[in-house]
């Protein structure tokens, strides 16, 4: 039985495509690993492609990614079972989503995912720049010796 979050049925090559882009993604591009991180990412508007597992319970855990990526124009695939969607990603364990934001290597696999999914080329992410360094900070010069402040007693 399909569950209630499973939109539409992906093809088991798309499927199968997706997972080999994920596999490329993680060597040089930036990919975010589960339902919290996905979903930042996807609020954020840096994912290029999210990628569900189907088999995901308690279904409610996994259930607001596909709207949030349909509002947020961004390709999403499902895959059959947590298992592999977590093999993919390299990780020992299953994993319910994944994003990928930079797909580094596997820009022409991400770009056939989506393609045959939206059918439309990936959106452009801007690159993110790097974060300038502090400025040395300045040290306080001593502050000017002043007279003791006496009270009056009344």
């Amino acid at each position: 039985m399909a569950k209630a979050y499973v939109k539409f049925e992906t093809p088991k090559d798309v499927s199968e495509k997706a997972l080999e882009a994920i596999r490329l993604a993680k060597k040089g591009g930036v990919v975010r690993k589960g339902v919290n991180e996905v979903t930042k990412s996807v609020e954020r508007g840096l994912a290029t492609l999210v990628v569900l597992a189907e088999d995901v319970e308690p279904e409610e855990v996994v259930m607001h990614l596909p709207g949030l990526c349909e509002q947020k124009n961004i390709a999403l695939v499902y895959t059959p079972a947590k298992l592999e969607l977590g093999k993919a990603a390299g990780l020992s364990v299953t994993c319910a989503a994944i994003a990928v934001e930079k797909p580094g290597e596997a820009q022409s696999a991400v770009s056939e995912v989506v393609a045959k999914t939206t059918g439309k080329a990936p959106r452009a992410v801007a690159p993110v720049a790097p974060k300038a360094a502090p400025a040395p900070k300045k040290e306080k010069a001593p502050a000017k010796a002043t007279a003791p402040v006496v009270e009056k007693k009344q």
